[in-house]
């Protein structure tokens, strides 16, 4: 059963761990391919979001944006397989904030096509965090295991 939930494990981050190796052999001094697509993804999303909050985000650059994702992506992965919440709380770390970035469904019409595909990556992006969550909680619900101490003889007389 362990080796199970261990391939589990690792079938599951093949998708973050893929992602973070793409990125990082892409990865260059202004951040590469995935930050300059990134880039008007963001300005889209801090509109919408000081729009309707108020609140002005600070200036951030694309390739410390991009090299964070590659860090959450490749440190969680390997601690989730490992069986580490830990691993588990980055990776929806990684997942709430790029998610709503990368899919900006929310900035077209229905009736357009991007909005379609940039939807249905959105909801699969949400079924990865709650797989997430689903994990941490089934984590956290298992009894720990005790140490078993041993029985004392008494010493005989």
């Amino acid at each position: 059963m362990a080796f199970m939930s261990f391939v589990g494990r690792v079938l599951f981050v093949s998708v973050f761990i893929l992602s973070a190796w793409q990125e990082f052999n892409d990865f260059s001094v202004d951040g590469g391919p995935a930050a300059r697509a990134l880039r008007p993804k963001f300005n889209a999303f801090t509109k919408h979001f000081v729009s309707h909050t108020g609140f002005k985000l600070p200036p951030i650059e694309m390739q410390h944006l991009v090299a964070a994702s590659i860090a959450l992506k490749g440190l969680g992965s390997l601690l989730f397989i490992l069986g580490s919440s830990f691993g588990a709380y980055l990776l929806i770390l990684h997942q709430v904030l790029a998610t709503p970035i990368l899919y900006d469904f929310y900035n077209y019409d229905a009736d357009h096509k991007e909005f379609a595909q940039l939807f249905v990556k959105f909801t699969q992006n949400l079924a990865l965090f709650g797989a997430l969550l689903f994990f941490i909680g089934m984590k956290n619900s298992m009894p720990r295991r005790q140490v078993k101490k041993k029985a004392t003889k008494a010493k005989a007389m």
